[in-house]
C-alpha cells in the first residue's frame, strides 16, 4: 500500500481541547447523561444499526464502571467514545484522544514498536519500528503481554465508531495500531509477543519505543488531501483530493487540470477517490461535471431530522438566510423533512473529458468520495476499480459537532440519511465493477498499477 505524507496525526495533535485536565466524577457522569440524551434527541436515527435495549444496557453498564473520583482526560474520553460507538454509526463518533496523546508523546512517551495490519482475520506485521530485524513484514502476531490479539482488539473496537468490522479495521489502519494499544493499555516497559511464521510459533521479546523521534518522525500516514494531475502512457491520472476546504480554489485545480486533459487529447482518464476523507457534495459534483454527459444529482433523497443542538451550532457556524440552513431553522425540533436539490447540469461539451474514465476506490475511501463514486457508478459516468470503499454509500451523515458541557469533548454526530442515487439503501459499500486488492503489506500500489495493465494490454 502507497503511503507518503505525514498528515493524520498533525490533524491530532492541531485539534483543540478544554486543556489537560482530570474531571470529577460528578462531572463525567453529567456529561455521560447528556451524551445519551443529545445523542437521542439530535442524532436522525440513534437505533438504525443497534436496538435501544442493547445501548441502553452498554450505557449503563459504561456508568457504572466509573469508580475514581478523578478521571483524566483520555479515561473520560474512552469511556464516552464506548457509549457513542455502540450506535454502529461511523458519523457519530469521538475521535482519537489527539491532547492526551501529544501530551503524553511530548513528554518523552513510549509506543508500542509494530503496526499491524488485519488481512484475512488475521493480525500480521505492517511496519517494524524495533530493533528486532528478524520479525520480518507478514509475520503474524498471535498475542501480546499474554493476551491474543482478539482479545486487544475486542478492548480496541468500543473506541472507533463504524457501522462493521471490516470499517472498523480500516478506522484502525488509519488511527494506527500502536496509537490505540497505548489509549487502551497506556505505558508498557515491555512487551512479550507471541508470533508465528510457516508454521512455526515463536516468543520476542520487545522493549517499547519513543513516540516521536522512532515512529511520528519516521513513518508515514495515509496520504490524504493530496491534489495531483500526472500523465501516465495513454492516461490523465488525477487525484482530487479531500472533497472539502476552499471551494474556489477546488474549482481552480479542477478547471486547469481539465485543460491539461483536454490538451493532451489521450483517450482514458483515471479519477482516483482513495484514501479520501470525503467533504461536501458541492466538491464532488463540480468534479462530476467534467465527465457528466447529462444532467445528474447526488443523492436520490436527503432527509434532515433539526433540532435545538443542530439550530444552534447553525446559528453559531451559517448564514441562516441560505436556502439549506434557514429550512433547519424553520423546521420543529425533532422533525424529520426532505430536502430537495435541482439536477446538476454537465460542463460544456468542449470543456469536459469524452474519452473513457476509471475512478478508483479503496476501503479509505471515505463519506462523500464514496458517495460520489456510487454518484458516478449509477450514472454510468465511469467503470469503477478497486476494492470495497468502508463507507456506505447510503448512510447516515451530514456530521456535525458540539462540545459536551463539562469536560468540552467534542461530539460528532449525523443529522441527515443520504441514499445514493439508484435508490438502493443495501448496507454496503461501492462495489467496484473491476476488483483489484489492494494488499497492506507491501508500498506496491496494485490498483492503479493493475489498471495500467489492464489498459496498456487493450493498445
Amino acid at each position: 500500500m502507497k503511503a507518503i505524507h505525514l498528515t493524520i496525526i498533525l490533524a491530532f495533535f492541531s485539534i483543540p481541547v478544554f486543556g489537560q485536565k482530570n474531571f470529577s466524577k460528578k462531572d463525567v457522569t453529567e456529561d455521560l447523561d447528556y451524551l445519551r440524551k443529545s445523542l437521542e434527541e439530535a442524532h436522525y436515527n440513534l437505533y438504525a444499526y443497534v436496538t435501544k435495549k442493547s445501548f441502553d444496557e452498554n450505557f449503563e453498564k459504561v456508568k457504572s464502571s466509573i469508580k475514581k473520583d478523578s478521571l483524566s482526560l483520555l479515561e473520560t474520553t474512552s469511556l464516552f467514545q464506548t457509549v457513542i460507538s455502540k450506535a454502529n454509526n461511523g458519523h457519530t463518533e469521538i475521535w482519537f484522544p489527539s491532547s492526551s496523546y501529544a501530551e503524553y508523546a511530548y513528554s518523552g512517551g513510549t509506543i508500542f514498536p509494530l503496526e499491524i495490519a488485519i488481512e484475512d482475520g488475521k493480525a500480521l506485521i505492517r511496519k517494524n519500528w524495533s530493533n528486532k530485524d528478524s520479525l520480518e513484514i507478514g509475520t503474524e502476531i498471535l498475542s501480546i503481554n499474554n493476551q491474543s490479539v482478539k482479545e486487544i482488539l475486542v478492548k480496541m473496537y468500543p473506541l472507533i465508531s463504524a457501522e462493521r468490522q471490516n470499517f472498523k479495521n480500516a478506522k484502525l489502519e488509519l488511527i494506527t495500531f500502536p496509537r490505540l494499544y497505548w489509549q487502551v493499555f497506556g505505558e508498557q516497559q515491555d512487551f512479550i509477543i507471541e508470533t508465528k511464521k510457516n508454521g512455526t510459533i515463536t516468543k520476542h521479546y520487545l522493549k517499547p519505543i519513543d513516540i516521536l523521534e522512532d515512529y511520528e518522525y519516521k513513518r508515514n500516514d495515509i496520504p490524504f488531501g493530496k491534489r495531483e494531475l500526472q500523465f501516465i502512457n495513454q492516461s490523465a491520472y488525477l487525484i482530487p483530493g479531500d472533497l472539502s476546504g476552499d471551494i474556489e480554489k477546488y474549482k481552480r485545480f479542477i478547471d486547469s487540470s481539465f485543460v491539461e486533459i483536454k490538451k493532451k487529447s489521450l483517450p482514458n482518464l483515471i479519477i482516483d477517490l482513495r484514501n479520501n476523507l470525503g467533504g461536501d457534495e458541492p466538491f464532488g459534483n463540480y468534479l462530476v461535471s467534467y465527465i457528466a454527459n447529462q444532467p445528474f444529482l447526488w443523492t436520490s433523497e436527503l432527509t434532515i431530522k433539526t433540532s435545538a443542538i443542530l439550530k444552534a451550532h447553525v446559528k453559531e457556524n451559517y448564514d441562516i438566510s441560505k436556502p439549506y440552513w434557514k429550512k433547519v431553522m424553520e423546521n420543529k425540533d425533532g422533525s424529520i423533512y426532505t430536502y430537495e436539490y435541482e439536477p446538476q447540469q454537465p460542463q460544456p461539451k468542449e470543456k469536459r473529458f469524452n474519452g473513457i474514465v476509471y475512478v478508483l476506490v479503496n476501503r479509505q475511501s471515505h463519506s462523500q468520495s464514496a458517495v460520489t463514486a456510487s454518484q458516478i457508478q449509477d450514472y454510468n459516468f465511469a467503470t469503477i476499480v478497486g476494492e470495497e470503499t468502508g463507507d456506505f454509500p447510503s448512510l447516515y451523515a451530514s456530521q456535525y459537532a458540539y462540545n459536551l458541557p463539562k469536560t468540552g469533548i467534542e461530539v460528532k454526530l449525523s443529522k441527515g440519511y443520504i441514499v445514493r442515487v439508484n435508490g438502493s439503501k443495501k448496507a454496503e459499500g461501492v462495489i467496484p465493477d473491476i476488483y483489484i486488492k489492494d494488499h497492506l503489506l507491501d508500498e506496491n500500489d496494485e490498483i492503479l498499477d493493475g489498471l495500467l495493465k489492464m489498459i496498456e494490454n487493450k493498445y
